[in-house]
């Protein structure tokens, strides 16, 4: 009898497209009736909720703690890295397994990454405040404080934590994983690499995976200057120049749903700043912002941040705090930067 080939198509609920099976004379016969009887159980089922890796028959936590230190091209300490993605919340749970069971005082050999975590939130702090310092040197200390906010924010560290791939990996008790510890892996995944290469080592980490979250952002928009125009005020006194003055140049549909104004800011005849708005004292208020940017050269056209900037330089040349936005001039500024 001359060979044959049967073709079988197997349909999976996960997967949108349909896979196929090749066979031969030697195929079983009872695969088929099989699969499909699996398939409509499945199906009949429903969706079922998500569930950690860990619950796999396949799942190998050393080698995912392995592969995870390899794919970010680091070397981290075993212990260390373990230690990192254990969360309190697991021991507690196997403890109470173990005490379920009729063991009195449960004996894991755990630690949890509480104190991985503070050592990494203290360099990240530490490290992301120069980086800026050093990439925005007439940038206000406040607008400093404010884009260090933002990056250590828990939402902020817990997309990165889990762009990182860290969800699958943490032993937790929780599932899906919270925000809150995926921040606290993040930082507790920085204190193993502190311990375990260096702490200069640590701050490339953060500078390529933290600061690098500021790429396509308009740091203006992350702090936010509550009275623009008295500040303006404020910074032209001190540096000894007259009162800005606000004048309209142009305007379209007055009196109508589509009125747009365009105001110029003037200090001693000198222009300074141009803001837009549906109304006056808004397109006021945006010039004002404005002339702020070009003071702080902070503008859409600024020069883009160091990403890739030695971390040792930047610690060297951030070694003091930026100027106060309530004692901020220009003169201080520059001196500031020549230190």
């Amino acid at each position: 009898m001359a060979a044959f080939r049967c073709v079988f198509t197997l349909l999976h609920k996960s997967c949108s497209t349909t896979s196929f099976l090749i066979g031969n004379r030697s195929y079983k016969r009872w695969v088929y009736p099989t699969l499909r009887e699996l398939y409509k159980r499945k199906r009949k089922m429903g969706p079922q909720p998500p569930t950690h890796r860990a619950t796999f028959l396949e799942w190998n936590f050393q080698a995912e703690l392995f592969a995870f230190g390899k794919r970010l091209g680091e070397d981290f300490r075993k212990d260390l890295l373990q230690r990192a993605f254990t969360h309190r919340s697991y021991i507690f749970q196997e403890e109470m397994k173990q005490k379920e069971v009729g063991i009195e005082d449960p004996q894991l050999g755990l630690q949890d990454n509480n104190e991985l975590a503070e050592i990494g939130e203290k360099l990240m702090s530490r490290f992301l405040k120069q980086h800026l310092r050093s990439g925005l040197p007439r940038f206000p200390e406040e607008g400093i404080c404010a884009i260090h906010d933002y990056l250590m924010n828990e939402s902020t560290l817990a997309d990165i934590s889990k762009s990182l791939g860290t969800s699958d990996i943490i032993l937790c008790s929780d599932f899906p994983v919270e925000e809150k510890t995926l921040a606290v892996t993040l930082k507790a995944v920085v204190g193993a690499l502190a311990e375990s290469s260096s702490e200069d080592r640590a701050k490339e980490f953060v500078r390529d995976f933290v600061f690098m979250h500021l790429a396509g952002k308009d740091v203006n928009d992350l702090w936010q200057v509550e009275d623009p125009m008295k500040t303006l005020t404020d910074i032209l006194k001190r540096e000894g120049r007259g009162e800005p003055e606000p004048r309209l140049i142009a305007e379209s549909g007055r009196n109508t749903i589509l009125a747009a104004y365009q105001v110029a800011v003037y200090s001693d005849k000198q222009f300074i700043g141009i803001g837009y708005g549906e109304s006056v004292s808004i397109a006021v208020e945006m010039a004002a912002h404005d002339a702020l940017k070009r003071l702080f050269c902070t503008t859409e056209n600024m020069k883009p941040l160091p990403f890739t900037l030695d971390v040792n330089k930047a610690a060297n040349s951030s070694a003091k705090q930026n100027i106060s936005i309530h004692e901020w001039s220009t003169d201080k500024v520059q001196n500031l930067v020549q230190l």
